[in-house]
């Protein structure tokens, strides 16, 4: 997300379109076709884990039918295909903090895709960028501007008006 020097300075409050994967709503995320439910892996008799080997050594393996799941799905959900998830995108309201600099991130709890097989959603991390202003420049938590100063200014003193981030000062020399 991408946002100006000051916004950043004074926080603000910005929506964005997100792309998801959303629970199916004809399976509600299970994968299954309705009025089925998933069935017991007949490889690993529901373990999730088959074992291979022979004599004294043997080796437990993620069952490579249900992927460690412990289910098939016998008959998948026509609209998802047995993903349990569809694609989507929705609009998110994010709070970025006055003083955020570029890279932070920003986590939504539960704002992300649904999780599989009807599991919660995730969280969706936002990555901030502040773009480079025209007169202001970030030094950490400094902002600076560069104002032109004549040697008389200097030599005798003056009261400049400069730019600020809210608007115009006074600056005594």
């Amino acid at each position: 997300l991408a946002i100006t020097l000051r916004e950043a300075a004074r926080g603000v409050r910005k929506s964005i379109r997100v792309p998801h994967a959303a629970a199916c709503a004809t399976c509600h995320g299970s994968g299954a076709q309705p009025g089925t439910q998933p069935e017991a892996c007949p490889a690993c008799a529901g373990s999730g884990q088959v074992s291979r080997g022979n004599g004294a050594f043997m080796i437990a393996q993620t069952c490579p039918q249900c992927r460690g799941a412990g289910t098939i799905i016998a008959a998948p959900c026509g609209a998802c295909g047995g993903a349990g998830t569809t694609k989507s995108s929705r609009t998110v309201t994010v709070n970025i903090p006055a003083g955020a600099e570029s890279g932070i991130r920003l986590r939504l709890a539960g704002q992300g895709s649904a999780g599989l097989r009807g599991g919660p959603a995730g969280d969706l991390f936002v990555t901030v960028t502040v773009k480079p202003d025209p007169v202001f420049e970030r030094d950490g938590q400094d902002v600076v501007c560069e104002v032109p100063v004549t040697f008389a200014e200097a030599a005798l003193g003056t009261t400049l008006r400069v730019p600020t981030l809210t608007g115009k000062a006074d600056l005594k020399i």
